[in-house]
């Protein structure tokens, strides 16, 4: 079963109710984004306050100790470009 998953910037995005996950579970890091509220823009509902939580995906690692950072931002726009900066410079520092 070979299944596409939208992109951002090179990374997939998975969103399960108001939770988007962003990145590989592959790489050593990937970026959790927890929707705290929306709003009524015309006949859409769009993403308000975001939760950004990069977390290690190192099996080993207490899952307390895994958040390596957050932040709340307004907007899925903010969130994911944030999301996308730790996950690179992450990423980077990993592979060196």
């Amino acid at each position: 079963m070979n299944e596409k998953f939208y992109t951002y910037k090179g990374y997939p995005l998975v969103r399960c109710q108001n939770t988007i996950y962003y990145g590989y579970m592959s790489d050593d890091y990937v970026i959790m984004m927890n929707i705290l509220s929306t709003q009524k823009i015309g006949d859409d509902e769009v993403a308000g306050r975001i939760r950004v939580v990069q977390m290690s995906t190192d099996p080993n690692i207490d899952p307390l100790k895994a958040c390596v950072r957050n932040r709340e931002c307004d907007g899925l726009y903010e969130a994911l470009d944030t999301a996308r900066l730790w996950l690179e410079k992450s990423l980077d520092k990993s592979n060196k």
